[in-house]
């Protein structure tokens, strides 16, 4: 059996199927006329453009003036960006962490924007949220030495060791 991919035909010797025949010649197909009309020769003159106006001269209402080529319609201008915008994200991102480094930052950004003459609310946001826990964190400080200081007082006077005070509570200093 031969290979439908290869085109060569079984040795005289192969057991394969009989292939048929092809017919000797086919027919040559029929003339048809072409819908295109035939292609210019290159010796074919086209005639040529109308002349463009002068410079100056009228060219009617109905038209705008020509377009130069290559010349492109000027794109409108950006918004100037607003001063001491970026600065104020910065420090309002950093408020959450670094306090009061994002105070400075957000005392420089609102400074920067107020002389552009725009208004900056990051920059306000970033010194409300750094100041308000600035002020928790002073008064979370403050409570904490105030209820630890006893204890460092008492492992001072006591020494190291696991200690049982008068009210039952057991302190072990270090």
């Amino acid at each position: 059996m031969s290979d439908p991919q290869s085109p060569v035909p079984p040795a005289p010797g192969d057991s394969g199927a009989a292939q048929p025949t092809p017919p000797s010649a086919y027919p040559p197909p029929p003339a048809a006329e072409s819908a295109y009309p035939p292609p210019p020769s290159p010796e074919a003159t086209y005639p040529p453009p109308p002349a463009a106006p002068e410079q100056g001269a009228p060219t009617g209402a109905a038209y705008p003036p020509p377009v130069q080529p290559g010349a492109y319609p000027v794109a409108p201008e950006q918004p100037a960006a607003t001063p001491g915008k970026t600065l104020g994200v910065v420090a309002l991102v950093l408020s959450f962490f670094l306090q009061l480094i994002a105070l400075i930052l957000g005392i420089v950004a609102l400074v920067q924007s107020r002389k552009a003459g725009a208004k900056n609310g990051f920059a306000v946001a970033a010194i409300i949220i750094s100041s308000v826990l600035m002020v928790i964190g002073i008064i979370i400080a403050v409570v904490l030495v105030a209820a630890l200081a006893p204890m460092l007082s008492a492992c001072a006077d006591l020494g190291p060791g696991v200690w049982e005070l008068a009210d039952g509570t057991i302190l072990t200093c270090g």
